[in-house]
């Protein structure tokens, strides 16, 4: 009885809200944290603030945030690692339908997939991809880029999204492994440079007219562009244009989605990773992003990733190390190239030291227990990895 009550009573304050705003239906709720940018949590409340006014399908959820005087729901959490565990809580409560945060440490296979306004025409266009690593081997990991981009693009509401190749090392090969999945029955569209001799590999002229609803690249350059697009008319101290870096999406992502955004993001940022993020939720992205990948398999795309990875010769070949028990992991190692990130995690297992490797804002990461973090450094340091 009691259950059904309360489903009544969250009927018609559903009906009430929908009188009163014009929107009907279940409201997406977006979660946002509010520890760790460079213009303070109130900077991030702001741009909560903006997307509640602009979308009325939006309910904010501050993680963060213990103002009884808040005007949205709020939960505390003292630093970012807190906010993060508040938010997984959440996610497996089922109270969210999204969040947007920033430095949440993806695994390894997945990469952020961003949304920027193109200054020339103002277009909206998906880079990917934005930060994380898709694959350690460039070609691999840029050719899964273009399919987790197509997947944000089809999950936002576009229906045959154009993709492009962005003119960097690599893109002959992308736009190669590309056709031969569109030749094995992916139904891929491919857009056309603005440049006289057209083509998919998108120049420079592209990215400012935003030629493609998806621009693939390597996760370094497509961070660098997202940076450039939002903040270039105010110095880049301020990111004041566009969407954010997008959700994580890959082998390993979470269920729900989980937008980047930078310690420079100002409030139209945080507003519009909201309504990326809440786009992103309502077109199940995470959905779009397993029959995206289960059409290119179908056409060969596992062929296609064979020609990228060579086995390495016999005599190069490593000993298998066994994992020691499993610690939780709440401090962080940087600096590490992201080619040699799996070697250094097994260097720490080898010396009785429990890591895992993950990917934050400035790249490649090991993570470890903060009581091992000393001597995990130390370990890193006598082999090299990190000086």
């Amino acid at each position: 009885m009691a259950n059904m009550n309360q489903q009544l009573a969250d009927t018609f304050n559903a009906m009430a809200d929908g009188l009163v705003s014009g929107q009907f239906g279940k409201k997406l709720r977006i979660g946002l944290t509010l520890v760790g940018s460079e213009h303070g949590s109130q900077e991030l409340l702001r741009g909560a603030q903006m997307v509640a006014r602009q979308h009325s399908d939006i309910e904010p959820v501050l993680i963060g945030c213990d103002s009884p005087e808040c005007e949205f729901e709020c939960y505390p959490a003292e630093d970012l690692t807190a906010c993060h565990k508040v938010m997984e809580s959440l996610f497996a409560e089922q109270k969210l339908d999204g969040c947007v945060t920033l430095h949440y440490a993806f695994p390894l296979g997945v990469s952020t997939m961003g949304k920027v306004v193109t200054p020339s025409t103002g277009r909206e266009m998906i880079i990917a991809s934005t930060t994380g690593t898709t694959d350690t081997q460039r070609q691999a990991a840029m050719l899964k880029n273009a399919i987790y981009g197509i997947a944000l693009a089809k999950a936002t509401g576009i229906k045959k999204p154009t993709v492009g190749v962005l003119n960097v090392d690599g893109a002959a090969l992308c736009e190669r492994g590309l056709r031969e999945l569109q030749q094995g029955g992916y139904d891929i569209q491919f857009a056309e440079s603005g440049r006289a001799d057209g083509g998919i590999a998108m120049r420079g002229n592209d990215l400012l007219q935003g030629t493609p609803d998806v621009m693939v690249t390597d996760s370094l350059t497509g961070n660098l562009l997202m940076k450039m697009f939002s903040s270039f008319t105010t110095g880049g101290s301020y990111e004041a244009s566009g969407f954010g870096y997008g959700p994580g999406l890959g082998e390993g992502s979470t269920k729900q989605p989980v937008n980047i955004i930078s310690r420079a993001s100002g409030a139209p940022v945080v507003a519009g990773a909201m309504r990326l993020c809440a786009d992103a939720a309502k077109g199940e992205v995470m959905k779009r992003v397993d029959e995206e990948w289960e059409a290119a398999t179908l056409s060969g795309m596992n062929s296609v990733l064979a020609k990228y990875c060579q086995a390495k010769p016999a005599a190069e070949a490593k000993p298998t190390v066994t994992a020691p028990p499993e610690k939780v992991t709440d401090a962080d190692i940087g600096g590490i190239d992201i080619l040699e990130i799996e070697d250094a995690c097994q260097a720490l297992w080898q010396a009785n030291i429990f890591a895992r490797t993950g990917m934050g804002c400035t790249g490649p990461i090991v993570l470890v227990a903060k009581d091992d973090l000393e001597a995990a450094k130390a370990e890193l340091v006598k082999a090299e990895f990190i000086s």
